[in-house]
């Protein structure tokens, strides 16, 4: 169900203290096993799969240098991206960013007509609105307007949830990479999933 009381609106960096406040969690019930056949030379499949113990997973917790909204105009050169925040009266309840032309963003493959979707997220309270396609929607028109003709997004294999939310989205799944993660312990055991959507 969409609510059209939601207002969405591009943001400029200084409101990304605002942006922060919406959470970024999601408890992993599933995930998408990488099998690789003929290891690897037939092929890759995804497999999804029930965890034994269910957890929760916050991306906003420091895992990666580059989660945490606040630090983001510190590391990088924001002047070329998109921000985008979804308002239930004053409160925060959605956001999304892309970027664009940004060296230091490796994800862009130095290519000036890719776009990344650098975030998503919708407060649990809203989940299942129609609020993420709304955000996903304008992110996308943002780079479509910049000339870009891919917007690339990455994902992991233990957030099956925002995986089938890409594929609905019309994105293509193009990349795994089994072993992005394999230098920071915490996150060692995911996988990084690379979707594409040709704008």
């Amino acid at each position: 169900m969409i609510h059209v009381s939601v207002v969405i609106r591009e943001v400029g960096p200084d409101e990304l203290p605002r942006y922060a406040t919406i959470p970024m969690c999601l408890t992993v019930n599933s995930v998408f096993r990488v099998q690789g056949i003929a290891a690897g030379l037939g092929g890759l499949a995804l497999v999804e799969e029930p965890v034994d113990h269910p957890y929760g997973k916050c991306y906003d917790s420091g895992e990666l240098e580059d989660s945490e909204v606040l630090d983001w105009s510190r590391q990088f050169d924001v002047s070329h991206s998109g921000f985008f925040v979804a308002l239930d009266g004053d409160r925060p309840i959605g956001g999304a960013a892309v970027a664009i032309d940004t060296p230091a963003v490796h994800m862009l493959e130095n290519r000036p007509d890719l776009a990344v979707l650098w975030d998503i997220r919708v407060h649990p309270d809203w989940w299942r609105r129609g609020i993420g396609s709304r955000l996903f929607r304008m992110a996308a028109d943002w780079a479509r307007g910049h000339d870009c003709v891919q917007l690339k997004i990455e994902t992991q294999n233990i957030n099956v949830p925002a995986c089938r939310f890409y594929r609905s989205q019309g994105c293509e799944l193009g990349g795994i990479h089994r072993f992005f993660y394999a230098g920071i312990p915490l996150v060692a055991h995911e996988v990084a999933l690379f979707w594409y959507l040709q704008l």
